[in-house]
């Protein structure tokens, strides 16, 4: 992945703020204030804003602005459903396709994250696990599955960044990469799609533990 752009910073910056109730819902999201206070122009706002409302975190209003919402229960599960497919689409694939310079990359990485679950830093955890789920989703050598799977997880990744945060969590993450790991390393499609569908659904439950415990 490239260089996060501004826009992706700010839609992390608001999303954490939002998530931890520090912007809690109905709150007004005026876009100049908000351009202001991070001394950006109105472009990254407009843009970050746009995506913090695909994933439910916003309402845009005609003519009234935007402000914090929390997507309703039917809307996160759908998202999780659908990243939990997607995920374990590109994870079975991988484990039939990915090249033996592809699975060593996995596995560097993989080793990156245990180094990291010791560390119990969750921001670059999460930046790392990105990493992680990209060689899956390249090693899929399916471009059109590798895409839907992306644009969801910007959906998504609010929900996935809080659930780091939770006691434990990284160490448990990794152990839920090790079977995805395991799996494709012995070209096993089914197990390795069932890994990672079960991994998804972990995170979903760990987010919840999160939302409530604010």
């Amino acid at each position: 992945m490239g260089k996060t752009t501004r826009a992706e910073q700010l839609r992390r910056q608001l999303a954490d703020e939002i998530l931890r109730r520090g912007l809690p819902p109905g709150a007004s999201l005026d876009e100049t204030e908000i351009a202001t206070r991070f001394n950006v122009s109105r472009t990254p706002v407009r843009e970050a804003l746009r995506q913090l409302a695909a994933s439910g975190l916003v309402e845009s209003r005609p003519h009234r602005g935007a402000v914090v919402a929390q997507p309703s229960f039917e809307r996160l599960t759908g998202m999780f459903e659908a990243m939990a497919e997607l995920e374990a689409m590109c994870a079975g694939f991988a484990a039939e396709r990915m090249s033996p310079l592809e699975r060593r990359d996995l596995e560097a990485i993989h080793e990156e994250l245990r180094m990291l679950s010791h560390d119990g830093n969750p921001e670059r955890f999460h930046d790392v696990n990105e990493r992680f789920h990209n060689a899956i989703y390249a090693g899929s050598h399916n471009d059109y599955i590798a895409d839907l799977a992306l644009a969801t997880r910007v959906r998504v990744q609010p929900f996935r960044r809080a659930q780091f945060r939770n006691l434990g969590r990284l160490a448990t993450s990794h152990a839920e990469h090790d079977r995805v790991v395991v799996a494709i390393m012995r070209g096993d499609r089914a197990g390795a799609a069932l890994a990672m569908r079960r991994h998804i659904e972990l995170v979903r439950n760990e987010y919840e533990i999160y939302a409530v415990s604010i």
